[in-house]
């Protein structure tokens, strides 16, 4: 499985589905070796992807995969992000009638944009001499990696990755005097709520406050425009928000508000969590049968009201909402969150057998319900906190929640997770917790046996 990974995740980074000079993924690849794509780009793709190659530098130790996030996470806070906080939700592939003319290259302008040594490099690297790949233009796809460009120009490695990374920024400065694509600046919930787990995911794996701050405002932004009298709306444009929020938003919300409490503890992220799992099983599960339907029960009447179990380009809306009320149930000892997400997966458990690779969203909801990962709950002054969080930062497989000493007025079992003179670890999984840890190094064994 990690090979697989590895190397999907190797030609994605280094084929034409992604921008090699601004960061980000376009939406799709239209030929057998992903090297043209559909030249749109979309929030919700660079969001999962954005956490994916976060997950996968850490865990496979892949430097390439933690600058694809990097320059990723850049992309999205320069030229997706509104000055509100909220994130747009997708740029155009065309600009001037044509597709992709933004991004493609005729070789006398990428000449023209760079120094003639820096071209030499650039030339190697994106297989300049082979036969131009689109309506008789190159779109950018890495042909060759630093070692292979230095040996074969004489340079050291170093000298490579300076060149490039010297052109790449005179490569996206010309790019900038073109006519950019069209913007779609609509800021629709569940779309902001991939891009911020997304973005505090990275943050919190690759060291990148600026990330933290730009979910952090995104969330805000959602909680301050979208949420009215304990009500989601799904979209806002231009400072007006309307139309009744969906499943997906509730419940990819509460898997972003709990992916930031990860990183910083603030107690209206996490009433917010609970305040949107109250209204998912309020609004919209079936008591009866199980799992939730798509539309709330105070949404104007459809002929048909679907219960979403298969994935699409968004994660389904149940196994989103079992996922995030798993998380919640075990992090706040709720057992009414816990046993709605039993239900919808108890719905849904027929159509998961029946076509797996379908339900992907809800097999990982099945996995953190009969196997839950490991909670850890720190208590202890911001200095103490900052210390142990990056001490354990290596760790995978873990929730760890960050709370101060002086946190007040935490719900369901926080409020029994005090600090015991010092920096306290309170480890847990499910149901089943250790005995408080009060040492670093033992916090440190215990989580490497895992035995819990």
């Amino acid at each position: 499985a990690r090979a697989m990974v590895r190397g999907t995740l190797r030609a994605m980074a280094y084929g034409g589905i992604y921008d090699q000079v601004g960061g980000g993924f376009y939406r799709y690849s239209v030929d057998r070796f992903w090297a043209i794509p559909h030249f749109e780009k979309m929030l919700y793709d660079n969001g999962q992807l954005l956490a994916l190659y976060a997950d996968a530098a850490r865990v496979l130790e892949e430097p390439l995969f933690a600058r694809i996030a990097a320059e990723t996470g850049e992309w999205v806070m320069r030229e997706m992000q509104a000055p509100e906080g909220g994130y747009y939700s997708s740029l155009d592939a065309d600009s001037e009638g044509h597709e992709g003319k933004y991004y493609v290259w005729t070789l006398d302008e990428l000449r023209a944009a760079v120094e003639p040594e820096e071209y030499a490099v650039l030339e190697q690297r994106f297989g300049l001499h082979r036969p131009a790949n689109f309506e008789e233009r190159w779109h950018l796809n890495v042909y060759a990696e630093a070692p292979d460009i230095a040996a074969t120009l004489g340079l050291t490695e170093a000298e490579v990755e300076r060149r490039l990374a010297a052109a790449r920024a005179r490569l996206y400065a010309f790019r900038e005097r073109r006519v950019r694509p069209g913007l779609d600046d609509k800021i629709l919930a569940s779309w902001n709520a991939l891009m911020i787990k997304g973005m505090a995911r990275a943050g919190r794996l690759l060291g990148r406050e600026d990330f933290v701050a730009s979910a952090q405002r995104a969330l805000d932004f959602v909680r301050g425009t979208l949420w009215r009298g304990g009500r989601l709306l799904a979209t806002a444009r231009g400072g007006r928000a309307q139309l009744n929020a969906y499943l997906d938003d509730h419940a990819l919300l509460i898997e972003a508000a709990l992916e930031l409490l990860q990183v910083r503890w603030r107690r209206d992220d996490l009433a917010f969590a609970v305040a949107l799992a109250h209204r998912l099983l309020d609004g919209f599960e079936d008591r009866t049968a199980g799992g939730f339907y798509f539309t709330s029960n105070d949404h104007e009447p459809l002929v048909h009201r679907p219960k979403p179990a298969s994935d699409d380009a968004l994660p389904a809306g149940n196994g989103a909402a079992a996922r995030a009320l798993l998380a919640l149930g075990y992090l706040l000892g709720d057992v009414d969150f816990l046993n709605a997400a039993e239900r919808a997966l108890r719905a849904h458990y027929a159509r998961v057998t029946q076509y797996p690779s379908a339900h992907c969203t809800l097999l990982l909801a099945l996995e953190q319900y009969l196997e839950p990962p490991t909670t850890v709950v720190l208590r202890g002054t911001a200095e103490e906190l900052r210390a142990w969080q990056a001490a354990m930062a290596s760790g995978a497989g873990q929730e760890v929640y960050p709370i101060p000493a002086d946190a007040p007025d935490l719900p369901g079992v926080l409020a029994e997770r005090k600090p015991l003179g010092g920096a306290t670890a309170y480890v847990c999984r499910g149901h089943t917790c250790r005995p408080p840890v009060t040492d670093l190094a033992a916090l440190r064994r215990l989580l490497a046996e895992d035995t819990l």
